[in-house]
């Protein structure tokens, strides 16, 4: 088992960096630990006291410590309370030490400077996710199974079976400590491997093997998806800030257009029942929205347009006289105050010029309310309330509630992005004056 795994290392170039090994004490990653350590491979351990199992978690992180002290390596390890973690966020409690251990590990490899994280998932594994996300569903990103890289995370077992790892183990005499749920039948997996797995096995006795050429089959296809999904984002996909516009006309032009749209629509929490409505609604009235848990999509006349969910709609920020800068969510405003000299004011929606002295200080930017009027420039001081602009102007229901305004005082000065107020002008008898720029 080692020549293989050498072998492993050397083709992604790991042997000389140094590695994060996440160990429980279970089997696979005991195996895992031994075969750095006979390759000769710099590494750290870190194991994760989830506190779900009492007196064994405990045990299971003193057994993992020994071993770090006996290879001479650096040991961390880190308690959660997962069960808490899980019922705050609504997880359960996998999907819980998931998200935790995860993100501690990570906190690892910068503090630390490991150069990658090593888990211990094996052959035996990528059949279980691949069973388990058939059963509920998943596309070809769940379907090709576990990666062997992903982002800072190798699996240098994955090409390796159960009963390989615990014959290595029994003949080289290594101890590991026993997760007595895996006895259970308590979570969905082990539910599949007592179950599922032995019924296909009679099936098919090479389930192994034959699974190892249908996971490469499916990852090519995931590969040749987002290829195709990539480059239909080269033409039909465009972003300004956080709001994303997809030409429904490019859309049309594409093969499997579904299969393309929820491909660029699935890293924004959209699902593919849900992207099979989208496709269906694009031919239908301009306005309708759909809602992943993060973002909203809406159907205009020419393009989807998907903008975040708003966090704080009451957000609000003071400008002081001597400042320079905001950053809102939404963009960066960029203004100061200067004597006035012959100026070229360009006419640009996103840049303002304002009578520094008519102004009151601190003014204020917020996002528009009902209600909110002011005097556009060029209409003789007459009235008008900004929600009449923005249907004058078409903007699509899902911008308009990202449109902010400058107030001073009681009144508003500035729709940004639309009109300046006639009030608040630069005129001949001004002297300083307030310039404002949205980046």
């Amino acid at each position: 088992m080692l020549n293989p795994f050498l072998t492993f290392l050397n083709q992604h170039q790991l042997t000389t960096q140094r590695a994060l090994l996440a160990v429980s004490g279970g089997v696979d990653s005991v195996v895992m630990a031994e075969l750095f350590h006979r390759a000769g491979i710099p590494f750290g351990v870190a194991h994760c006291n989830f506190g779900l199992r009492d007196a064994d978690s405990d045990g299971d992180e003193a057994f993992v410590r020994q071993r770090a002290e006996r290879y001479g390596v650096p040991f961390f390890t880190k308690r959660f309370d997962t069960k808490t973690f899980a019922e705050t966020y609504g997880l359960s409690v996998q999907l819980g030490a998931r998200k935790l251990r995860y993100e501690w590990f990570k906190e690892i490899l910068d503090s630390a400077r490991f150069d990658y994280l090593a888990t211990a998932h094996h052959r035996d594994d990528a059949l279980e996710t691949l069973l388990l996300n058939l059963s509920r569903g998943a596309g070809l990103a769940g379907l090709a199974g576990i990666p062997v890289w992903q982002g800072r995370v190798v699996r240098p077992l994955l090409s390796a079976s159960r009963e390989a790892i615990e014959q290595f183990a029994a003949e080289n005499n290594l101890s590991w400590r026993e997760d007595r749920s895996n006895a259970t039948d308590d979570y969905p997996r082990n539910f599949v491997r007592h179950h599922v797995v032995p019924l296909l096995r009679q099936l098919n006795p090479n389930l192994h093997e034959t699974l190892g050429q249908t996971l490469e089959q499916l990852a090519a296809a995931r590969r040749l998806l987002a290829s195709q999904a990539e480059a239909l984002r080269e033409v039909a996909w465009r972003r300004e800030g956080e709001v994303h516009f997809l030409a429904i006309e490019k859309l049309r032009q594409a093969p499997e257009p579904l299969l393309l749209l929820h491909e660029l629509l699935r890293p924004l929490g959209f699902r593919y029942r849900q992207s099979g409505a989208i496709w269906a609604a694009v031919d239908g009235p301009v306005g309708k929205q759909f809602h992943s848990p993060t973002h909203t999509l809406t159907k205009d006349r020419l393009a989807l347009i998907v903008t975040p969910k708003l966090a704080n709609a009451d957000e609000r920020f003071f400008l002081q006289k001597e400042d320079n800068f905001m950053e809102t969510p939404d963009f960066r405003l960029r203004f100061f105050i200067q004597e006035k000299v012959q100026l070229v004011f360009e006419n640009n929606p996103r840049q303002a010029s304002f009578d520094a002295d008519l102004l009151t200080f601190p003014l204020t930017l917020r996002r528009w309310q009902p209600g909110d009027w002011f005097c556009p420039l060029g209409m003789n001081g007459r009235r008008k309330k900004v929600s009449d602009l923005l249907i004058d102007t078409k903007i699509p229901r899902s911008l308009k509630a990202r449109v902010w305004v400058l107030v001073s005082g009681e009144s508003l000065v500035w729709v940004l992005g639309h009109r300046m107020d006639e009030r608040f002008r630069v005129t001949p008898q001004t002297g300083r004056i307030w310039i404002g720029a949205m980046d």
